[in-house]
């Protein structure tokens, strides 16, 4: 009990610290964790931790739970404006066109029955964006809102048209009168409505007791993870998706204003991470020994297929009636990275009994590790190559929430000042802060002084301030380093001109001398936009006019209230 004990931390310990590499050899964190567990299995060590079958497909099944409640926490409620539809189109039909591609490829590939080959393209035709984002975060990519949306949106809700797929196709095999038609959509309907109304009535009444209570602060993290867990088991319990009951009921808790929000979302990141790695270290342990490696060709040929054909041709088909530009599709397409629901429902099989069930555990660990190794290492390079990278947006050095009412959102902000607009020292006398904003004090060569109107503030000073949470970005542009605000970089995006959206057109051909064919004279610069974009505008897009591009460059709901023009 010790020496395991023992044996798993020590490989958690390891798989932590070489975790940097992940940045520095552009390889995903996942797949060194993946890596650790086979080496410890390659080397005999993987008998003193049971990597069994089942206790794999427990653990998976929970460290998906937990990524899910992490997700859905992260996920505003805004992407749903831009990202809904397209999302939802894409994780179910959109996983169905996979499957069938991938299903079909393996037919032939790995020489199967139909209905054996469907079964592993459904198995693998479920994304891991939890990888996704965490390599982009990694990167300090900001993307494009429409695209963002729409992956984080699948990522919580293509698990159960997955699971679906995965649990009707074994029933065929397995059962001698498999469901029919009939019975194989009220199984799809019943799954997404129970997981539906769980996750909704889960997070309401989840929201209304981290209200109502009053705990210890280390209590509100472990409360929201026990409720999740409970929803998702009581779900699945009553034969709905628990998946994507513990994903809408993560959205709705972390939408609303509720007591130590910060605080549940730190813990949470970190249990996101230690779900992963445990999954990937008991598959690097389960799939160690060599034998079960003995089809990698074909694995690798599968690999191609679902990520140049099979997951493009979905993208494509599902995003193109609503006005996705190529690039975006191209981008979404490449960002199809398989991690741990594969894993998952490798197991099925495996746990049902059936013939050749050993192929399809081996046949989803080949596509993960193909998939990491290719898509995960150009994440990156890809969105900056489709020019679907936003400039990054200025940030605090630290910042803490302060939670002394239920109306109110303030946070303490801490900023170091830029030498180069610090000197020589000056006041803030003159500079225009925005509403509510208060300084506290400033810390310079590591002493605390006090604030004083008459301060003269110099390079280096690390300023406390407080103030709403939605003056962080203004204040950043005002305080922050260089390094933190690409300036440049924004300048090469947006365009040197910034423009109040407000203007009328009229006011634009005037001042640049722009001849805009075909608009009202009297219309605003963003209902013109508007116009000429095919769905709802967001940060980045584009409007080519002539000899100039209008960029949007900021936001107010679903109006356009700034407006970047760039001179070809």
């Amino acid at each position: 009990m010790i020496l395991t004990l023992f044996f798993v931390a020590a490989m958690l310990m390891i798989s932590i610290l070489l975790s940097p590499l992940s940045n520095r050899i552009g390889l995903p964190v996942l797949l060194l964790f993946l890596g650790v567990g086979m080496l410890a299995g390659q080397n005999g060590f993987g008998h003193l931790l049971p990597a069994d079958t089942e206790t794999t497909f427990m653990v998976g099944h929970l460290a998906l739970a937990i990524i899910l409640l992490d997700g859905g926490m992260r996920t505003r409620a805004e992407t749903f404006r831009v990202g809904l539809k397209p999302a939802l189109t894409l994780a179910t039909l959109g996983v169905v066109i996979t499957a069938a591609i991938t299903g079909l490829a393996a037919v032939w590939i790995l020489d199967l029955p139909l209905i054996y080959g469907l079964l592993i393209g459904t198995i693998i035709s479920s994304t891991d964006a939890a990888a996704v984002f965490a390599l982009l975060q990694n990167r300090g990519l900001r993307l494009n809102q429409r695209v963002s949306a729409t992956l984080e949106i699948e990522s919580g809700s293509n698990d159960p048209m997955a699971i679906f797929l995965t649990i009707v196709l074994l029933e065929l095999i397995i059962q001698e009168t498999p469901p029919n038609a009939l019975e194989a959509v009220w199984l799809l309907i019943k799954q997404l409505s129970l997981g539906g109304i769980g996750g909704v009535l889960g997070g309401l009444l989840l929201a209304w007791l981290l209200k109502r209570f009053a705990l210890i602060d280390a209590f509100y993290p472990l409360l929201v993870t026990a409720a999740g867990l409970s929803i998702f088991s009581a779900t699945t319990l009553l034969d709905g998706s628990g998946f994507l009951a513990i994903y809408l009921m993560g959205v709705i808790v972390g939408n609303r204003k509720v007591r130590r929000m910060e605080d549940i979302l730190q813990v949470h990141d970190g249990l996101a991470w230690l779900a992963q790695l445990c999954l990937f270290l008991m598959l690097g342990l389960l799939l160690a020994p060599e034998e079960k490696m003995s089809h990698i060709l074909e694995g690798v040929l599968l690999g191609t297929v679902l990520i140049l054909v099979a997951r493009p041709l979905a993208v494509a088909l599902t995003l193109w009636p609503f006005g996705f530009r190529f690039k975006e599709q191209l981008f979404i397409a490449w960002v199809g990275l398989r991690g741990a629901v594969p894993i998952v429902l490798a197991l099925f099989p495996l746990m049902a009994g059936i013939d050749s069930a050993h192929l399809f555990p081996t046949i989803a660990f080949i596509v993960v590790i193909m998939s990491l190794l290719v898509q995960g290492t150009t994440l990156a390079a890809s969105a900056r190559w489709l020019k679907l990278e936003l400039p990054a947006e200025p940030k605090a050095l630290q910042h803490s929430a302060l939670e002394w009412s239920d109306d109110t959102q303030h946070q303490l902000m801490v900023f170091e000042l830029d030498g180069e607009h610090w000197t020589p020292p000056r006041s803030l006398t003159g500079i225009r802060l925005p509403d509510g904003i208060v300084v506290c004090a400033v810390l310079r060569n590591d002493q605390l002084i006090p604030w004083q109107e008459t301060l003269k503030l110099s390079g280096g000073d690390r300023l406390a301030v407080i103030g709403p949470v939605d003056t962080e970005a203004a204040l950043a542009r005002l305080f922050s380093s260089t390094e933190s605000i690409p300036a440049l970089r924004e300048n090469v995006f947006f365009g040197l001109f910034e423009l109040d959206a407000a203007i009328q057109i009229k006011d634009l051909q005037t001042s640049f001398g722009i001849d805009v064919e075909g608009a009202d004279s009297q219309q605003s610069l963003a209902d013109y936009v508007a116009s000429r974009l095919p769905n709802h505008p967001v940060v980045g897009d584009r409007v080519k006019i002539g000899p100039v591009t209008l960029v949007v460059k900021a936001m107010q709901g679903d109006t356009i209230i700034r407006v970047g023009l760039k001179i070809s």
